[in-house]
This record gives C-alpha cells, sequence and structure tokens, in this order.
C-alpha cells in the first residue's frame, strides 16, 4: 500500500513528538486512562418515589462501594452511624487516620438491568461522588 505523502509527515511528526515526551510523563499519562473508567448508574433510597442518575468511577484497587460526604449531604441520603469507625487504608497499604468511616447509606443501585439493595461507605474528601471497588 502506497502512503501519500500527509500521512508520512504525519506519522513522521508523532513519532518524534512521542519520542520527546519523558516517559515518566507517558507513564502516568497511561495509568491515569487505565484509572478513571466512569460508568453511569442509578441511586435510590428505599423510602424515595425518585433516584439520581450519576457518574461513579469504577476503581479495581479500591475495597468497596464509597460515597463522598458533600455528595450525600447534597442529594439528602440519610446517613446511618456505625457502632464502631472502619480505618481508611492508603494505596500503600498504611492506614490514613483522618479518614474514618463512621457513616454508611443504604441505597438502591441500578445500573444497566440490574438492580441491588447495598450499603455504601461514606467517606469525607473524595475527588469522586461514587467509587465502586470491588469486595
Amino acid at each position: 500500500m502506497k502512503k501519500d505523502r500527509k500521512m508520512v509527515l504525519k506519522e513522521e511528526r508523532l513519532k518524534k513528538e512521542k519520542k520527546e515526551r519523558p516517559v515518566e510523563v507517558r507513564k502516568v499519562e497511561r495509568e491515569k486512562i487505565l484509572r478513571e473508567v466512569m460508568v453511569k448508574i442509578g441511586l435510590k433510597q428505599e423510602d424515595d418515589d425518585e433516584g439520581i442518575i450519576v457518574e461513579a468511577l469504577l476503581d479495581s484497587r479500591t475495597i468497596g462501594l464509597v460515597i463522598s460526604l458533600e455528595f450525600a449531604r447534597k442529594n439528602k441520603f440519610r446517613k446511618k452511624k456505625l457502632d464502631r469507625p472502619i480505618y481508611v487504608r492508603n494505596v500503600d497499604g498504611t492506614f490514613n487516620h483522618e479518614k474514618l468511616i463512621e457513616h454508611i447509606v443504604e441505597v438502591e443501585l441500578f445500573y444497566k438491568g440490574h438492580k441491588e439493595r447495598t450499603e455504601i461507605d461514606v467517606i469525607e474528601r473524595e475527588k469522586w461522588c461514587i467509587i465502586l471497588g470491588m469486595s
């Protein structure tokens, strides 16, 4: 197959740009792309007539389900206090003593025809509204 001049020049430019970017930048970009998978889910509390649709972060490195305290307050989710707080672990495995899980919210979660009643841990100062991890 014969390539035209524009296509050859474009390929050369892309190769040059790729070589100029440091390896660390490419690695961070690749990891960011792999980590930030968003899915639209529905959430509804038992007594409510209507639910909400929200984009949730799908994160296989997180254990369990997490909801931002700010997001829970804003959407008037009723929090249930835990008997004992749960310590949160950082990515490196150490305990994060600033972020304790002291409350949960009970919701029905909807995703592509799947419906599930579940409890979501409430955590402060999160970048995302909802994080769906693997238990």
